[in-house]
Parts: structure tokens; sequence; C-alpha cells
């Protein structure tokens, strides 16, 4: 199933709040503290992962790979031919393509996994073991949502290298069920990876645009939008959705009411009116349209509200006092992202992160 972000993931079915206390060292320190105990109930159509069919492999138990393989194509890949000759190839190609879009798109609503090893990618491209995850506020490639991560191995702009690696591992699982012309056609595929993602990610960001068809300078002017903001640490969240709310005229005069502050803080570099300009140009080619439908298009696909940690911070700090009240209006906010709601607004969902969010930290253990 998909989230209201329009990303396929596992689901929440319950969570069991328990008033047993648990001692625990979330950030690995020597530093324990007592929480409740609590048991969260989540569901998708497979927990098969890349990790599944890698320990047969290596532990020799072909038989049991070549079962597990079968069952699953059987199961959730019903377009895949049980007597094809090449279904463990078509597997292959068709896993690559989900993995490859599935983190194209965590990369158009800023989400970082945090963990993305083998053992938590899906072999059906689900978003799932997501512990220490992030949605970026203010952009930059780097970020890192989990403090145990020191080296960075899995920040946001790692992911998609990191998706290649594990495809890479899936293949050697792989490897000892392929004939040799079955494995060159698999490394073949393996090598479409990065066209295939790049594909993905600037269809993406140019829908985000308002972008429509194809024109060569489209990757340039995505590419120099994302140079701005990581140079001004502008919010990707509302950046993207400001330049969906604002007034193309407001855009070229280049000065923002303080509601527009993620716009007001992108403007403040050199070349801000250089880009607006270039993007003012390639809307013009394309906007038989009214500003206004431009706008309600761009906001069907740039959401106002995401799960920031301090948002989830203060509602936790509530519910460890029996108070659900936030717990719920986050919920409420979140399933319909791309609305402006009225508590939501008044709740400073939508306004300039806390100076005390930028203190938050997460682990495996928060």
């Amino acid at each position: 199933t998909h989230t209201h972000t329009h990303t396929y993931t596992s689901r929440a079915l319950s969570l069991v709040v328990s008033e047993e206390p648990v001692w625990r060292d979330p950030f690995y320190n020597g530093s324990v503290i007592k929480e409740r105990g609590a048991v969260v109930l989540r569901l998708a159509k497979s927990w098969f992962r890349i990790g599944s069919l890698e320990i047969l492999t290596r532990t020799g138990e072909l038989d049991v790979l070549r079962t597990l393989l079968d069952f699953v194509i059987k199961e959730h890949f019903k377009s895949i031919a049980t007597n094809d000759p090449d279904k463990y190839v078509v597997f292959f190609s068709r896993v690559l393509n989900e993995t490859a879009h599935l983190i194209a798109h965590w990369m158009s609503v800023g989400f970082a996994h945090g963990v993305c090893n083998t053992d938590n990618f899906s072999l059906l491209s689900i978003t799932f073991h997501y512990g220490p995850f992030g949605f970026m506020e203010s952009y930059d490639p780097n970020f890192v949502p989990n403090t145990s991560d020191d080296e960075g191995r899995y920040s946001i702009g790692a992911q998609a290298n990191v998706g290649l690696f594990n495809l890479q591992k899936l293949l050697e699982a792989l490897k000892p069920l392929l004939t040799s012309d079955q494995l060159s056609q698999s490394q073949q595929i393996l090598r479409e990876y990065p066209q295939i993602y790049h594909q993905r990610f600037h269809e993406l960001f140019k829908a985000k645009l308002g972008f429509l068809g194809n024109e060569e300078k489209d990757s340039y002017v995505i590419a120099f939008l994302l140079k701005l903001m990581e140079d001004t640490g502008a919010d990707f969240t509302m950046t993207f959705r400001q330049l969906s709310e604002v007034t193309l005229s407001r855009l070229q005069k280049g000065s923002f009411a303080p509601s527009l502050w993620a716009l007001s803080d992108l403007s403040s570099h050199k070349h801000f009116r250089d880009w607006v300009q270039l993007y003012l140009q390639r809307l013009s080619r394309i906007m038989s349209d009214s500003d206004e439908e431009r706008q309600h298009i761009m906001q069907g696909v740039n959401p106002r509200y995401m799960l920031r940690n301090w948002m989830a911070e203060s509602a936790i700090r509530k519910a460890e006092k029996n108070d659900f009240s936030e717990v719920t209006l986050l919920q409420k906010t979140l399933m319909e992202p791309f609305m402006e709601q009225e508590e939501a607004e008044r709740a400073g969902y939508a306004s300039k992160p806390p100076s005390w969010a930028q203190q938050l930290r997460v682990s495996c253990s928060s």
C-alpha cells in the first residue's frame, strides 16, 4: 500500500502501549533512560528482502533458494511465466527497475531511509525497516538521519548508489541459478540502473517544478535549483511547496512575505535571479493555462506537511504524559499532506522549524 505521499511502504496496523517500563540506551553512550514499553504491528505484502536470498547462496542451500525464488515470483510477480526459462533474469530486471523508481521517489520527497543494507531492501520494492529514518529539512545531500551512521554510508545523497550496491548483491545471490548467457544479460541489466534511476528522478523533479514535456536544459534547471538550496540551506519540502503557491509575478520580483520563508531563504543566493529567469522562460514555453492552474497541479505533487522530527518529538512528549492529542493531529494532518489545514497551520507544521529542532537526534534505538 502507499502512504499519503504516494510512497510504497509497509503500514502500521496497531500500536500497543504498556505501563511496563523499559530501560533503553537510545544513543549507545551509557545514558540509560526509562521509557514505556510498546509494540507496533506492521503489515506488508511480503517481508522477503535481498538478504533472504543472499544468506541461502552463502550457505549453499541452492534448492531452498530456488524454491523461495519460485514462490516469490508465483505470488508477487504474476506477469512472469513460471515456466519461462529466463524467469530469474526477468525477475532481476523487475526488481532493479522498481528499486530505482522507489529510491527516486524517496529523493523527490526528501526521505532518508537510514539503514539501507540488503536485509532492509524489499524484493517487492516496499519501503520497510526504516528505523532511524528522517525527512530532510534544509537541503543537504550529506543529510544522515541516523546518529549511529558515523561514516554517512546511508546519507540521503548516497541512497541511489547504495541501491546499486544492493542490486549487485542480489545478482550475486542469483548467480548459481543462472546460465552464463543469463548472467551476461543480467549484468547488462545492472549497467542500465543509473540511467533508469536518473530518468525517474528527473521525471519526478520536473513534475515538482510544473514542467511538461522534455527540454534539453531541464536537468540543468533542476541541478541549478538544488545547488542554490544546498548553498543557502533552504528547506527542501517548503521550497518546492512555496514555488507551487507563489505567483510568477511575485517570483520575478523576488520579494517574499514572511509566509514564504523558504523562498526568502533561497532568494539570498547571488544567483537566485539567474535561476528564476531560466525557470520562468521554461514555464513560458508550456503555459497555456493560468497561473492558478499551474499552482493547482504543482500543489498536487509538492506536500505542505512532512513528518519532521520536531513534530514527532512534540507529540511523543505529550504522549508520555497520556496526552495523545498531537498524535491524533499528526495522523489527521499527514493523511492529507498536500492540503492546507487550519489546525496544522496553527500548530506551525508549515512554519520554519523551531531552533531546538536542530538538537534532535535519532538512532536505531530511538
